[in-house]
């Protein structure tokens, strides 16, 4: 009978996309947030995460919805609120 261990050392890692490891360039609106160094993707969002609790952005009653100040205004495309879901993809045609 196999221990929990040799059990947990069989099962294969999951490979990370290398897609999102390439870093991006960030445009001069998002570089407000981000700054402008290149960052992987991972990096990007875990930056605008910590922007975004930071200045206390995610509506208190819907946690999925994010409120925009005026640096993230830009990069919604002038919406004043937009879901988690929608933020990446807006996020993503402010990058190079």
């Amino acid at each position: 009978m196999p221990t929990k261990k040799t059990a947990a050392a069989a099962k294969p890692k999951r490979k990370v996309n290398p897609a999102l490891m390439k870093p991006v360039q960030p445009d001069a609106a998002l570089a407000k947030i981000v700054g402008s160094t290149p960052l992987p993707r991972s990096a990007m969002t875990k930056k605008l995460w910590e922007y975004i609790k930071k200045h206390d952005l995610q509506d208190a009653k819907k946690r999925t919805q994010i409120n925009a100040d005026d640096n993230l205004k830009v990069i919604f495309n002038g919406k004043k609120q937009v879901s988690m879901f929608e933020m990446t993809k807006l996020v993503s045609t402010h990058v190079k």
